[in-house]
């Protein structure tokens, strides 16, 4: 823990995930501002976080890089978990690393409804600067950046077959799966992720690593932000608590930077967010702001799993397999501990009249099974291929329901309520079985493992969507920006109604992007740095 050594800082960033370790890095290039980080999880050392599938691992609810929230996944569901990432680095050193911008019609859609300086010709060019993509440089794509980005190698004949197979269906073979005439048309190709020689490439290692060694940069681990502490709607700084106890640490400007859940709960436990809410849970209310904690947006995936004869990764993350996978991995950075989430992936249009692709494809070379002692793979060949809609339109929220700082927010994800996320879902999951069938995966397939013959007809589809996949870890939307009044965040990132408090990370999409949401994480880090440089 770095000790804090300035009365007042310039800037206080709450939370060291994908967008805080980007805000670190650009407020404190500038020497003369005191930049303090503040993470509530560990530094970033696990070797686990850099094996990339140290996932399996680091995914568990008792990890101490994790948030776990038990979470509504809509109707009368049960109740499941949802992990985010809580360590130096966020949800990027705990993700899956599928390197995936979304479409530009995201951001240009961001633009049109208000949000100026936050269309594709602003965002696109954040990911061009924040790129070294191996596949070289091109208009949309950018070398010599901070994130390394990586394609799976193209050796796997498991992965051939899928490919062969989607091209069957029309969905071409493509070398970069992010390419903007992709994302609008569709196409397959081998994952592109923030990988490099074996090793996960995090926000925390692209943009924090080197910052971290600047005098005007102080970071804390393992240290909660409690509440923002506000005078006459004037931000004066926060309370934090750690080992050392808890105390006021005052600031200029504080940016929230916790996450889709932590950065509403913090404004709600500091008086901004729903009156009703705020009142039932004790806290005064110092702005009634109804949109904090709403418009909760996740990607819901949906999966078909296989028995398959080989090719898979399965035997490589059990018995000798693994052991021979430890070794392969800590004497060269090679094998199968060095894959990031799926090795194939791309997007497709899942009904013909469609003039945009609606879906994002996985294909991944393992089929796990719940056991008791958690989620481990099969002890035969196993592959997943799933897929989710990329533009839900239902919405959840997050709510306090007690001032206390340690007790868990209400989250109610309310999946498929929007009646075009049922229609989409049953679409791609129906072209999620049609994939299966080409006669290109014949030869490897042995059955459908899940959901097998219990989903048969569109309603079964839509009446079991919920259990036919699970969350994609992708939240967002909860601190909403937007030209309204009703926003949380005007188009500047600044909270409605207070002085000097701002919130950047995927909280403050009015939409959900079509993808992953690491990457644009730190593509709006890059954007909010600009804009917070420029009004200084």
């Amino acid at each position: 823990m770095t000790n804090v050594a300035a009365d007042t800082y310039d800037y206080i960033i709450v939370g060291a995930g994908s967008s805080g370790c980007v805000l670190a890095n650009r407020l404190s290039a500038n020497p003369e501002a005191r930049v303090l980080l503040i993470e509530s999880g560990p530094d970033d050392t696990s070797p686990l976080i850099a094996m990339p599938r140290g996932i399996g691992k680091l995914l568990d609810p008792g990890n101490p890089h994790v948030w776990s929230y038990d979470v509504s996944p809509g109707g009368n569901k049960p109740s499941e978990m949802w992990l985010k990432g809580r360590a130096v680095g966020g949800s990027s050193s705990v993700n899956g690393m599928v390197y995936i911008r979304g479409a530009p019609m995201d951001y240009d859609g961001w633009a049109e409804s208000g949000c100026s300086g936050w269309g594709w010709d602003e965002i696109g060019r954040c990911f061009v600067e924040l790129e070294d993509h191996e596949l070289g440089e091109a208009e949309w794509r950018g070398v010599g950046g901070p994130i390394h980005v990586s394609v799976h190698p193209s050796r796997n004949s498991l992965c051939e077959a899928v490919l062969s197979a989607a091209e069957a269906m029309g969905i071409g073979r493509v070398a970069d799966i992010n390419d903007v005439d992709v994302v609008r048309e569709g196409g397959l190709g081998y994952q592109t992720r923030n990988i490099d020689k074996g090793k996960r490439v995090s926000s925390a290692k692209g943009f924090l690593k080197e910052a971290r060694n600047r005098p005007n940069l102080d970071v804390l681990v393992e240290t909660d932000v409690l509440k923002v502490e506000l005078e006459e709607r004037r931000v004066t700084g926060v309370t934090v608590r750690n080992k050392r106890g808890t105390r006021f640490v005052a600031a200029r400007e504080v940016i929230l930077s916790a996450g889709a859940v932590q950065s509403p709960k913090l404004l709600q436990l500091s008086g901004i967010g729903p009156e009703a809410v705020l009142r039932a849970a004790g806290v005064p209310v110092i702005v009634d702001s109804p949109d904090v904690g709403r418009n909760l947006r996740e990607h819901r995936y949906l999966q078909t799993v296989y028995r398959v004869k080989g090719g898979s990764m399965n035997l490589n993350y059990q018995g000798m397999g693994l052991v021979k996978s430890v070794l392969q991995y800590g004497l060269f950075a090679k094998g199968a501990l060095t894959h990031a989430a799926h090795e194939v992936g791309g997007f497709v249009k899942t009904r013909p009249e469609l003039d945009h692709a609606d879906a994002q494809i996985g294909v991944s070379l393992y089929s796990l099974n719940q056991t008791d002692k958690g989620v481990v793979p099969d002890r035969h060949h196993g592959l997943t291929i799933l897929g989710y809609f990329t533009r839900p339109e239902s919405q959840g929220e997050v709510r306090i329901h007690s001032a206390d700082p340690d007790a868990q927010p209400f989250i109610d994800a309310n999946h498929f309520a929007a009646e075009i996320d049922r229609i989409s879902a049953v679409s791609l999951f129906n072209w999620l079985r049609a994939l299966g069938r080409q006669p290109a995966l014949k030869p490897w397939l042995v059955e459908e493992q899940f959901p097998g013959d219990t989903i048969k007809t569109d309603d079964d589809i839509v009446q079991n969507a919920v259990a036919l996949g699970g969350t994609s870890f992708h939240i967002a939307g909860t601190c909403r920006m937007g030209a309204d009044d009703q926003s949380v965040c005007d188009p500047q990132l600044r909270v409605r109604g207070v002085a000097g408090l701002r919130v950047c990370d995927t909280s403050i999409f009015p939409t959900l992007v079509s993808g992953n949401t690491n990457a644009p994480a730190m593509a709006v880090g890059l954007r909010a740095a600009e804009i917070i440089l420029q009004t200084a």
